[in-house]
């Protein structure tokens, strides 16, 4: 079969062999599958007509791409490719693929579940604590030659006593409640439906299920849901002046949950203390984009989820289902995103 994979170019730093997802590593797949007889490409070019990825899409029969470096799979895309049997996501998220076109073609998609939750988790904690004590504007200061303490002190907050809440109680914002807890916070969660008790008692955390109240109460947002028709914008000018004036807001999930413009101007004018994230949309981001000019704003490139310790998780995992997906076996339930024409329950 032909197996293609998009993947960020890492340049020098692919010299470590640990380094497993990029593109000239491929999640170390090259070797075993040209020993299995199959045909591997593996590029980074994968916007427009003429690029790498299109001159390999109506024959390809495996497509293996990431949340970090995504291969925009549009219903166009889709119908050019006649002989596509598998998109396999090396992470978590495959919002870059136009799931009803592939559901309605018989595809299936997948992904890694799991591999990086914690990654994930970890990060936004680290988010929170650098918005609450104006880590950034510190570390420019002194980074220029400066020292100056009221500069950034008067807009530094301890943790402890604050209202967190995260939009969404899946594995992440489990994973980040479980964390959150031992900063004595009230926590709370904002989702469909409430977590089982025992997992409830466990995090700590209140369920929420008006959004509007859950958006009073909370100092900190963190966004924990998948990208879908449902969520797409949901934090626009509206549900953000809803929010504690000076909250912060945390979004790790995808850039298309936000509304960008939304974002900038609360901002700008305070109604949020501050922004932190590292998922855009496009990705990579325009050169200008307002999100890297914007104040308050402690933006990264989509990192959170790319750590080397879930790189090799998540490489594994996709060498599991191509094991699976040659020999005719089913995949690990969670693992799958369209199955059978059937889309997964967090993405309708």
């Amino acid at each position: 079969m032909k197996v293609v994979g998009v993947f960020y170019k890492a340049h020098e730093f692919a010299k470590d062999p640990k380094f497993l997802g990029c593109m000239e590593n491929a999640l170390g797949l090259r070797e075993w599958l040209v020993s299995k007889g199959h045909t591997f490409i593996a590029t980074d070019d994968k916007e427009g007509e003429s690029c790498e990825l299109e001159k390999h899409i109506p024959d390809m029969d495996v497509l293996i791409t990431t949340p970090f470096h995504p291969a925009y799979m549009t219903a166009e895309r889709l119908n050019k490719a006649k002989k596509l049997k598998l998109i396999v996501t090396a992470g978590v998220g495959s919002d870059h693929v136009d799931l009803n076109t592939a559901a309605a073609k018989g595809l299936t998609v997948s992904e890694v579940s799991g591999s990086n939750v914690v990654s994930v988790a970890e990060d936004e904690l680290m988010r929170i604590l650098i918005l609450l004590r104006n880590f950034v504007p510190a570390w420019k200061q002194v980074s220029e030659g400066g020292w100056n303490v009221a500069a950034v002190a008067y807009k530094a907050f301890d943790l402890e006593g604050k209202t967190v809440g995260t939009v969404g109680s899946g594995r992440i914002g489990q994973e980040l409640l479980k964390r959150l807890k031992p900063f004595d916070c009230k926590l709370l969660y904002y989702a469909r439906h409430a977590m089982a008790k025992e997992k409830e008692d466990q995090s700590g955390a209140k369920w929420e299920s008006d959004l509007d109240k859950f958006l009073q109460e909370c100092d900190v947002v963190s966004i924990n849901v998948p990208l879908s028709d449902k969520t797409r914008g949901m934090f626009n000018k509206e549900t953000i002046r809803k929010m504690k004036k000076g909250a912060f807001l945390v979004n790790n999930a995808r850039g298309a949950i936000v509304d960008v413009d939304a974002v900038k101007e609360a901002c700008e004018s305070g109604q949020l203390g501050g922004y932190s994230g590292d998922v855009w949309f496009p990705q990579p981001p325009p050169k200008d984009h307002s999100w890297r000019y914007m104040p308050n704003q402690a933006m990264t490139p989509h990192i959170s989820g790319t750590t080397i310790d879930a790189q090799v998780r998540y490489a594994a995992g996709v060498k599991e289902m191509l094991e699976q997906f040659f020999t005719g076996q089913p995949f690990d339930e969670d693992n799958y995103i369209v199955k059978e024409g059937e889309l997964s329950s967090q993405y309708k």
